[in-house]
């Protein structure tokens, strides 16, 4: 499994240059089974990085711009009466389907965002009384740009929780960027791409990396960190038993893509920022800043050893 996931990455870095880590944190939150949140400034890369998923893990792909006046209906479908059968008939929406890009998802409104946690934590839709399935897998990759820019609705803690993970894709290298200034395009090797991974293959690793020991001491770390989260005084309020099962499903998987049967500490501490720096606020703190600042004392001062 781990040839078929380096190709996969390998794959994916042609069009996304310079952002193997990127990468790699976007296949733990697959492979955990949860969704993924990218936050960064217009022009970044976000969409590519969710095209390029799609392409190589040969999921079916829908892409939905939310804006201010987006409907949930325009997200889950709509019910239409069919005047020949003499019946209404529902039409799904673009939700239906493997992998969703929900763009921009802080553009719309709180009642558009909240049609999607139904879809997220059960991976079924309700409407008019009746619940529907939606396909396995099933990974909604939700872009945000910073809430300082106009036009935006901060989203609730409720929602950011349904995220498993939230990563930045930054600024590229001096490398890349040059090769940008001098005309090559990745994104045009998208058109190109074919799928290196079945979603039989997809549903095997995320059985393999849910298996992944973890020892009695790797436990007693994340015990201390949780407990950290909430007795400090600086945090305006603790990880929850979510937020704590989300950095060890993270760190398993971390563990399983880079070839390990065990978790590492240091599995814990790189997926630590992506899986928690989006649950913590500091007192009085608003912005995701606060919340990477906490994730940063957490690793300055927790003790790896009890």
């Amino acid at each position: 499994m781990q040839k078929i996931i380096e190709k996969v990455v390998g794959q994916i870095s042609t069009v996304l240059l310079g952002k193997e880590q990127q990468v790699k944190l976007a296949l733990t939150c697959l492979f955990s089974k949860g969704h993924l949140l990218v936050e960064d400034l217009p022009g970044m890369g976000k969409t590519t990085l969710a095209h390029a998923l799609a392409k190589t893990l040969g999921l079916s792909y829908n892409r939905v711009q939310f804006t201010s006046d987006l409907l949930p209906a325009d997200i889950l479908g709509v019910t239409v009466y069919d005047r020949t059968a003499g019946s209404f008939e529902f039409h799904p929406g673009p939700i239906f389907c493997q992998l969703l890009l929900a763009d921009e998802i802080n553009r719309t409104t709180p009642k558009t965002q909240s049609a999607l946690l139904e879809a997220m934590e059960e991976r079924q839709v309700t409407y008019d009384g009746e619940t529907r399935k939606l396909p396995s897998p099933f990974f909604v990759i939700a872009t945000q740009n910073p809430v300082t820019q106009a036009g935006t609705f901060p989203l609730p803690e409720s929602q950011l929780d349904r995220f498993l993970m939230r990563i930045k894709l930054g600024y590229p290298d001096a490398a890349v960027e040059r090769a940008l200034f001098q005309g090559v395009d990745p994104r045009a090797r998208l058109e190109a791409m074919s799928a290196a991974i079945s979603p039989e293959d997809i549903a095997s690793i995320q059985e393999a990396a849910s298996k992944v020991h973890v020892s009695d001491a790797i436990l007693d770390y994340l015990q201390r960190v949780v407990h950290f989260t909430r007795t400090q005084e600086e945090f305006a309020y603790g990880l929850s038993p979510r937020g704590a099962l989300a950095l060890l499903h993270c760190a398993k998987t971390w563990a399983f893509i880079e070839g390990h049967n065990h978790v590492l500490p240091e599995h814990v501490q790189i997926v630590m920022p992506s899986a928690i720096g989006h649950r913590l606020r500091e007192k009085g703190g608003y912005d995701e800043v606060s919340g990477m600042a906490l994730v940063e004392k957490i690793l300055n001062t927790v003790d790896v050893i009890g």
